[in-house]
């Protein structure tokens, strides 16, 4: 039984990707979310690289929050994801909240990409 779940849920991913494509121009805004941290990145997946990330583990977000696993953290790595990307050109980016809803830590990082600049 625990095969056919595993399926059914790599047919849905793969179905929900299929409409998410990142160029150089226009990147995907990958965003993985643990329950501890906060990851995001944007991925040219033409050539299959990692443009820019952005993640709680970094040490200077200790310095700001107290817990990484807050809206508030999640909205600092959108920001520093952001000011990382315009830093490189990148203005535009297509939105991949990973199959989940689009609701709290997930929104809250593409509302601080959003805050800094970067248009989806």
């Amino acid at each position: 039984m625990k095969k056919k779940i595993k399926k059914l849920y790599l047919n849905k991913k793969k179905r929900y990707l299929k409409k998410i494509v990142g160029t150089a121009e226009k990147p995907r805004l990958s965003v993985f979310r643990s329950h501890k941290h906060m990851y995001a990145q944007l991925i040219d997946d033409k050539k299959g690289h990692t443009l820019v990330f952005s993640s709680t583990l970094d040490k200077t977000l200790t310095n700001i929050v107290s817990s990484t696993s807050t809206k508030e953290a999640s909205s600092w790595v959108g920001e520093d994801l952001a000011k990382k990307a315009i830093i490189q050109g990148i203005f535009y980016v297509v939105f991949d909240r990973g199959n989940r809803p689009y609701h709290g830590r997930i929104q809250s990082v593409a509302e601080g990409a959003r805050k800094e600049g970067l248009k989806f």
